[in-house]
């Protein structure tokens, strides 16, 4: 798949493509339904498939300091955006200058001029443009100027998570805010993961027996609650079974809030200085501050032995 960022890395002699827009953060059950109807089409057209997408949030130029969490980093969304099928990934510069483009600029500018674009799919709430004054109809208005097509696809699907609202990427960031991975989870598709490099800590797990790795995430990363969690600990293309601990470690009178994962039955492991990820699949207790270390080490204990079990019924 090819990724490109910013208008000026698309080949020249780019032809015609079905293109897909928007933030698509998370890339979550209903995302998907789009993205693979873009690609269905561009295959009964005979025509790459293009994702185009934003960086940063579009809301973080328009209202500074409203960047919303993000559930994945751009490379783990062109990622999941390749498994789909997709050809190539647009990344464009959301700037202040860009934001200032009218949707009849952006059309000229993005999908005829650049993508030449033979279809565009997109969800019937579908904003762009100076001041999101752009809309489906407006679309669909262009596209017979232009010679390309519009087709809707309806991107809300239910389920349990968050008692029946439709999903999307705002309800799945409160969900993982709230600690209800498995209702996060329902909605993408998969568990919540959260990426960055291990560093060096307090190294307290290490003196108890738990050695962890201390993930410093990257920014705007949608946290989960803190608490304890069952999950998945990725190291190099391996997926080690983990306890995650999310918070301030209050125990130890701590301030700064920290992702760390142990990987369980895992011994020796040097990961400093090592991207990795992390996924989690349920969770386990609330964090708490005991009456004393043995009391923690007891309970740590616990954690670890139900956080195999949850990870093995899951892996059956």
């Amino acid at each position: 798949m090819q990724r490109w960022r910013g208008l000026a890395d698309i080949p020249e002699d780019w032809g015609r493509s079905v293109v897909t827009i928007g933030s698509y953060d998370g890339v979550h059950r209903g995302h998907q339904l789009i993205i693979r109807h873009a690609v269905d089409r561009a295959r009964e057209l005979g025509v790459p498939a293009v994702v185009v997408t934003f960086d940063p949030h579009p809301s973080e130029v328009v209202r500074p300091g409203s960047h919303p969490p993000l559930l994945a980093p751009h490379h783990r969304r062109a990622e999941l955006m390749a498994d789909l099928g997709v050809d190539a990934v647009l990344i464009l510069p959301f700037t202040t200058e860009f934001s200032k483009l009218s949707p009849a600029e952006f059309v000229v500018k993005v999908l005829v001029d650049r993508l030449h674009a033979k279809a565009v799919v997109e969800g019937p709430n579908f904003r762009f443009g100076h001041k999101a004054a752009g809309d489906v109809e407006f679309l669909i208005e262009q596209g017979k100027v232009y010679d390309f097509e519009v087709e809707v696809v309806d991107l809300y699907v239910r389920g349990e998570a968050g008692g029946g609202e439709p999903f999307s990427s705002t309800l799945t960031r409160r969900l993982v805010a709230e600690g209800d991975l498995a209702g996060a989870a329902e909605i993408l598709g998969r568990p919540h993961r959260v990426e960055g490099v291990v560093v060096r800590g307090a190294q307290r797990g290490r003196e108890l027996g738990f050695p962890t790795a201390n993930v410093e995430t990257l920014p705007h990363t949608a946290i989960p609650a803190d608490g304890v969690y069952a999950g998945w600990l990725h190291v190099d293309g391996e997926a080690m079974p983990a306890a995650i601990s999310v918070g301030t470690n209050p125990q130890f009178d701590g301030t700064e809030r920290t992702v760390e994962a142990y990987a369980i039955d895992r011994v020796g492991l040097d990961l400093y200085g090592l991207h990795v990820a992390v996924d989690f699949l349920a969770f386990v207790r609330g964090q708490a501050k005991f009456d004393s270390l043995d009391g923690l080490l007891v309970q740590m204990a616990e954690d670890v032995k139900r956080c195999r079990e949850l990870v093995a019924a899951q892996e059956r």
